[in-house]
């Protein structure tokens, strides 16, 4: 993802200082912590033959990466579906590796409804997209609806129309990039928890406005961007893992995190940075990416 990258040289320049809570954080937050909250880190990417012998076995081909993902990350950011409607049949056959598993595939509303539509005469296309997703049964997570740059919240009504037509059993995640958004949160995020509708926390660098840290609903969608593995990156993840250990201690439920980093051979050690600063803060378990035959490092 190319949203809101910079050169190198300017990274040590950028406040990455997470901005305070909303106050709408504390009207969707419970107060207190799930014995049990789901955290899962994942990609965009099925894999890199970077990743064969670091994580994925030894002479795993590239055509096997879709089935051993699930074995390694706890989610899929599936943009494929954001450029194509499968069959479900196709999607059946993608969840065939994650079964029994906890793990999760999101996958991206087309574009035909988000980017060309104006949200007019989608029934048809927004029926099939969600039977398509079906497919994935109890592997699917959340859906995420993302909008272009250029759509400002003088067009509020339409998408929000749309939203609220949309299944009540269906997690969905809005992304939103047009600046005035950022200027004018309170009414439209509040919309938002009303409707039950999650909102995308989109962390990258060249955007510091796009990482609001508003939730809607008591489940965390973060998109993070990086310069590869940059200095910068390491103490970004560690200020998030610490907030994310807050939220999760006043009742956050769920935690859906994808890397961009802007450079696929870098992402398994991303993952496990993530992963150790996510035991550490939030107190749980997650299972680190490595293989019986060693480790990344």
């Amino acid at each position: 993802m190319k949203f809101g990258n910079v050169p190198d040289e300017t990274l040590t320049s950028i406040d990455f200082k997470l901005v305070p809570d909303p106050f709408l954080n504390a009207e969707v937050l419970s107060g207190k912590r799930l014995p049990s909250p789901k955290i899962y880190v994942g990609s965009g990417n099925w894999g890199h033959a970077s990743w064969v012998g670091k994580i994925y076995p030894p002479k795993t081909p590239a055509s096997a990466f879709r089935n051993v993902f699930p074995n390694y990350f706890g989610a899929m950011e599936l943009n494929a579906t954001h450029y194509k409607i499968y069959p479900e049949s196709v999607i059946r056959e993608w969840a065939t590796p994650a079964e029994g598993k906890d793990f999760k595939y999101c996958p991206k509303f087309p574009q035909s409804i988000s980017h060309y539509s104006s949200f007019l005469k989608v029934d048809e296309l927004t029926d099939a997209f969600i039977q398509s997703i079906a497919g994935f049964g109890e592997n699917l997570g959340p859906a995420f609806l993302q909008v272009s740059d250029h759509f400002s919240p003088a067009k509020r009504n339409v998408l929000f129309g749309y939203l609220s037509s949309l299944p009540s059993d269906l997690d969905v995640f809005l992304e939103l990039r047009h600046p005035d958004w950022f200027t004018d949160a309170g009414v439209s995020f509040s919309m938002l928890k009303e409707m039950k509708k999650g909102l995308v926390i989109t962390d990258t660098p060249g955007r510091r406005d796009c990482a609001h840290m508003y939730l809607t609903i008591p489940k965390l969608f973060l998109r993070f961007v990086s310069n590869k593995d940059h200095s910068t990156t390491y103490l970004r993840i560690t200020d998030w893992a610490q907030r994310i250990g807050n939220w999760v201690d006043q009742g956050l439920e769920e935690v859906y995190i994808f890397l961009h980093p802007g450079d696929e051979t870098v992402i398994p050690e991303l993952t496990v940075a993530w992963m150790e600063a996510l035991n550490q803060s939030c107190k749980v378990n997650l299972k680190l990416p490595f293989i019986q035959q060693g480790s990344l490092f």
